[in-house]
Order: structure tokens, then sequence, then C-alpha cells
């Protein structure tokens, strides 16, 4: 197969076929990905040959997945990253790498691909993790919270360790002192912080607020900013997932950055099957094999190692037992960051390509089998329970701390989407009741206006299943759509339903075939507007004329 067009259309279908069959066993389809590459790699079918187009779509992939994470890093959910989270990630990954290192020489290999191997397993997949988390409706619980804290730590820790690893680009070679390589690295490191403090504090926000007025130019100049700043970043001694990383940090402060994200998702998920293809098509099996007996002693230690850590730390700060054993359970993998972390010290030049092999198996290994242990967590706890009394102090004070103060925290009753004039009326009369409201709009002049008259006013795409993911729906009894057009609201409807909001739902209709398409689904309360609005009127019309002809003339003088 010699036209790169029909070989990337059965790549797909494969791709497509294998990852159905991995959804139905419950796994996360990057494990298919890795299996496709490897079944049409030379090792299997032999038919990928457009390795250079490939190549370059898995980068821009995982150009894509770091700009994402560095996305997500809103410098305010950092400094709210709690004790337990930061004592938490800090103490896995120093656990990890220690203990890890330790293992892999002891095992025979060199120091640096111990290094890179260990770094490689302190990484969970956020991605993973969240979806996992998010479809047992766990992610608003007291160890979900916890475990997307340490996620966000391991995202930062990952990243750093790319910007040092690269910046450390002539290790081993004829290269320049210790200490002169350190004083350059940190030069570079100093000059990147300042420019991205001058672009977030005063180039940036005015340049997403005027592209913001357009979907399709917002998300186009996101991925243009951060394939630039990836190759910028790349030319500065760095590396293009460092500077994809500080592209998506320096707009997470923004008001647009979930929407940006969730437009992003589809992209990127798309984007990665390409790299983890390429992945598979690259892994050479005459040299796994010796490479089996390792990943099993060290998928043990990621499987059991990291979990215990969690659980220690945890249980010391004040944490009963079930919630350091649900928290831990998230770091019983290593992630796709992992992976590309090991790869890039390829590129480097730092370590072979049995290291690659080495962190790929290890990651097959333990995010099938952690999977299946997250999402039987609970029964697993019952099970185990009786031995995890160690990790558990006599008086747990931080989690009954935690429970009185979440008892009082403020959550929304309702949600509307769209804040035009009747979904904005709307938001303000029942926030004058006393109600908890958040407004959701996609126009940034809409949403700021609102904002200056009170309400807690998001900018976001109620289309968007990752935006909608993103909002606290856990106690909200209420979402009202306005939005304009019936696709819309059937958009925003299947969002819901992934997510499995219970709660009631009310859509406006702007017409009557509108309003009998609507009243076919299921569960759903139609507001008709124009009909309210009129028979309100006349009602109030008709009670001041029966008003006034109750109220006698008076006489002429």
């Amino acid at each position: 197969m010699h036209e790169p067009f029909a070989e990337f259309a059965v790549l797909l279908l494969i791709a497509a076929a294998v990852s159905a069959f991995a959804v139905r066993l419950r796994q996360p389809v990057l494990i298919a990905y890795i299996a496709v590459g490897i079944l049409v790699g030379p090792s299997g079918l032999a038919l990928v040959t457009a390795h250079e187009q490939i190549d370059l779509l898995a980068q821009i992939g995982i150009t894509v997945l770091l700009f994402v994470v560095g996305l997500k890093l809103d410098l305010k959910h950092i400094r709210h990253i709690g004790p337990v989270a930061l004592a938490t990630g800090l103490g896995q990954l120093a656990f990890t790498i220690l203990f890890g290192f330790a293992i892999i020489i002891a095992l025979g290999k060199g120091w640096m691909e111990a290094l890179y191997v260990a770094v490689a397993l302190t990484f969970s997949s956020t991605i993973i993790i969240v979806k996992l988390l998010s479809d047992k409706r766990e992610l608003d619980s007291l160890h979900g919270r916890i475990a997307v804290g340490f996620l966000i730590v391991q995202d930062l820790a990952v990243v750093i360790a790319m910007m040092v690893m690269s910046g450390l680009g002539g290790i081993g070679e004829e290269a320049a002192g210790g200490a002169t390589l350190m004083l350059t690295l940190a030069a570079r490191l100093v000059g990147a912080a300042l420019l991205l403090f001058v672009l977030m504090r005063y180039v940036l926000p005015r340049i997403v607020d005027t592209l913001a007025r357009s979907q399709e130019l917002l998300l186009i100049f996101a991925i243009a900013w951060g394939t630039t700043l990836a190759a910028a970043g790349e030319y500065a001694g760095f590396s293009k997932e460092a500077g994809a990383f500080l592209a998506g940090f320096s707009l997470a402060s923004t008001a647009y950055r979930e929407a940006i994200s969730a437009r992003l998702a589809s992209i990127r998920d798309f984007l990665l099957l390409f790299f983890f293809l390429d992945l598979g098509s690259k892994l050479d099996f005459s040299t796994l094999g010796d490479e089996i007996g390792t990943s099993i002693v060290l998928s043990l230690f990621v499987l059991i190692g990291n979990p215990l850590i969690v659980m220690a730390i945890m249980g010391y700060m004040g944490y009963r037992k079930r919630t350091g054993f649900l928290a831990g359970l998230t770091v019983a993998q290593i992630s796709e960051f992992s992976i590309i972390f090991v790869a890039m010290g390829i590129g480097l030049g730092h370590v072979g390509n049995s290291a690659l092999g080495l962190t790929t198996l290890v990651g097959l290994i333990t995010i099938a089998l952690s999977s299946y242990m997250i999402i039987y967590s609970h029964r697993l706890y019952a099970w185990v329970a009786p031995w995890l009394g160690v990790f558990e102090r006599k008086h747990p004070f931080r989690e009954l701390a935690v429970e009185h103060a979440h008892d009082n925290d403020v959550r929304p009753d309702v949600v509307v989407f769209g804040l035009g004039r009747y979904g904005a009326r709307l938001a303000h009369t029942l926030q004058q009741q006393g109600i908890n409201v958040v407004g959701v709009d996609f126009d940034p002049e809409v949403v700021r206006a609102q904002q200056n008259h009170g309400l807690d006013a998001r900018f976001g795409d109620g289309e968007a299943p990752d935006y909608v993911e993103s909002l606290p729906l856990a106690q909200v009894r209420w979402v009202v759509s306005t939005l304009p057009d019936y696709a819309s609201n059937r958009a925003l409807l299947n969002a819901l339903a992934e997510q499995h909001f219970d709660g009631h739902i009310a859509v406006v209709a702007r017409d009557e075939d509108e309003a009998r398409r609507l009243a076919g689904l299921s569960n759903i309360e139609v507001l008709h507007p124009f009909d309210q609005a009129a028979d309100f009127a006349a009602l109030d019309l008709a009670a001041r004329i029966a008003s006034a002809e109750l109220t006698p003339e008076k006489e002429s003088p």
C-alpha cells in the first residue's frame, strides 16, 4: 500500500475496530492505539509505510496534549492545591524515583536509563483517571478532589523534568563543565519565565479578548500559539513538549481556557492516535523479550508501591484508610507522559530504544490492570480493608474537618445555558429569590456584562461535552437551556446524559415545531416564552379591566 491517504484510511478503520473492542473490555483506548501500532508495524502486518506523515501528526498530537495540560493549570487553582495533594504528590514522586532507580540499577541497567525510567514511573495519566472517576461519578468526592490535586502536581513535575532534561542535552558529550551547563540552563529558564510573564500580563489577554468573538478563530489561534511556542522551545534549547506546555499555561488564567480546552479535546485524542501508532510500529520485539521480567517487576512496584505511599502519607495527615486507598489507586499506573518523556530522551541521545520498550510494556500492564482496580475500587477495598488499619490514625482529624467544611459549601442550584435577554432575566430573577445560579454563554461580551451585574457567569460552549464536564453539576437541581436552536439543545442534552445528570431539565422552545420535537424527548420540560409572556400579559390586562369595572365611577360635580 503506497498511497498515504489509503493507508491512513485503513489505519483509522483498524484503530476504530480495535478501540471498540477495548471499550467493551472497559480499557482506555490508548492501549488499543498501541496494540494497533504493533499490529500494523513490522512485527505484525507491516502496513505502515507513511512514516514521515505519521511522525509529523504524532509530534503535533504531543504538542496539543501538552498545550491542553498547560491550559488546565490556572495559577489560581495551583495556589489552592491543598497541603494533602501537595504532600502526597511530592511524596509519591520522591518515593517512586528513589526506590525505582534503586530497583532498576539492581536489575542491571545503566544509571541514565535507570534515571529516565524511574522518573517515567512517577507519572499517572490525568486523562484516564479523570475519565474513570467521572464515569463513576466520583470526581467531586473527597478522594476524587485529592487525586486531581496530586495529578496537577505530577503534571507540573513532568514538564519541569522535560525542561531540565532537554536543557541538559549535552550531557555525556564533549560539553562544558557541569557548573557552566547549570548556569546556562538557569539563564534560559529565567529568560523564558520573564518572557512568559510579559506575554501573560500585557499581550495575550488583549489578543484572546478580541479573538473570542469567533469560536473558530479562537481555536485556530490556540493551535497556532501552541505550535509556535513548541517550535520556539526547541529553538531555545528546550523541547517542543516544554514549549507547548508553556503556551497552554500562558492562556490558563484567561476566562476562555475551559472553552479552548473543550474544543481541543477531540483534536488531541485524534492526533494522539498517531503518536501511539508510531510508537507501536517502532517497537522492536527482538529486544522486548529481554525486558519482560524487568517490566513485571516494575509493574508490581507501580501497582503496589505507589498506592502504599499515598495511603501512608494520607493516613499520617489525618485521612481515613478508605479515602487513602481510593485515592492511592489512581497512581497505580504510568501515563502517556511517561512514554513521551522517554521518547524525548531517545531524541536527545540520553537513552536507547530499550528504555522506551521497557516503559511501554510497564504502561500496557499497569494501565490495563489499574483501570479494573479503579472500576471495582469499592469491591476491592472491601476485600483488603481488614489489613489497612496501619494506614489510619485513631482520630482522622483532617477528613472530619473537610467533611464539616464542605457542609457549608455554596453550590449552584440552577445552571442556565444562554444569557440572552430571556436567559439573563431568568437567571437574575432566580438569584433575587435566593437561588444560587451559574450562567453560561459563549459570547465574551455577554459574560463580562453579566459578571458586572453580579451573576456567576462563565464563558463556555454548552454543546461541548468536555466543557459541560467541567461544570459543578453534582448538586445542581435544574439545568435550563435558552440555546437558540434544536441542534444546540440536543447536543447539550447528550452532554448532560454523558455526565449522568439526574436533575431536572427545562428547554426554551422558540416555535411550535421546536416545541413538538422537544416534547418527544423524555424528562424534558418545555418552556414557551412567547406564549407564557402573552398569557401573563393577557391575565394581567384582564385583571386590570375587571378591577376597573368593579370600581364605581365618581359622580359628576
